[in-house]
């Protein structure tokens, strides 16, 4: 028996729709994760993006639990001194909720370049529409 390696050429990618509504925010991020890095499929490689796009919709319906609405922040430094900004997660949510998703789900993918890559293939959106029809995503129901 020989293991086979799969090539850059050889990966076909599908795409994902997920509503987003009601569902909570990390088990949301963790299953779009799995699908962009492609453990999903069974010709996973570490070191190669075989994962598939993804389409998340309704961003702004997502569902969190406990007191992070109020306690958890989002911290940026612009590298000058005095130059940190702090917003908390309802400020987010309520200006730019496409943000928290995406922010939640690069955390648990890699952090190098392929890592860039997989995240390039998520679309996110708070609305119910998005402008990838021609790529006929299948829904993806996340419980």
């Amino acid at each position: 028996m020989k293991t086979k390696a799969v090539k850059a050429s050889e990966i076909t990618r599908s795409w994902y729709l997920v509503d987003a509504e009601g569902i909570i925010l990390g088990r949301l991020a963790t299953k779009v994760a799995t699908i962009l890095k492609g453990k999903h499929k069974p010709i996973y490689t570490p070191h190669l993006d075989t994962g598939d796009h993804v389409i998340v919709v309704n961003a702004d319906k997502i569902r969190l639990t406990g007191k992070k609405l109020k306690q958890k922040n989002y911290y940026h430094h612009s590298t000058y001194p005095g130059g940190l900004k702090v917003n908390s997660l309802e400020k987010v949510l309520n200006t730019r909720p496409e943000r928290v998703v995406q922010a939640a789900v690069r955390g648990m993918l890699p952090k190098n370049t392929v890592g860039r890559h997989m995240l390039g293939k998520l679309k996110v959106y708070a609305g119910s529409g998005h402008p990838h029809d021609a790529q006929m995503p299948q829904p993806l129901e996340i419980l």
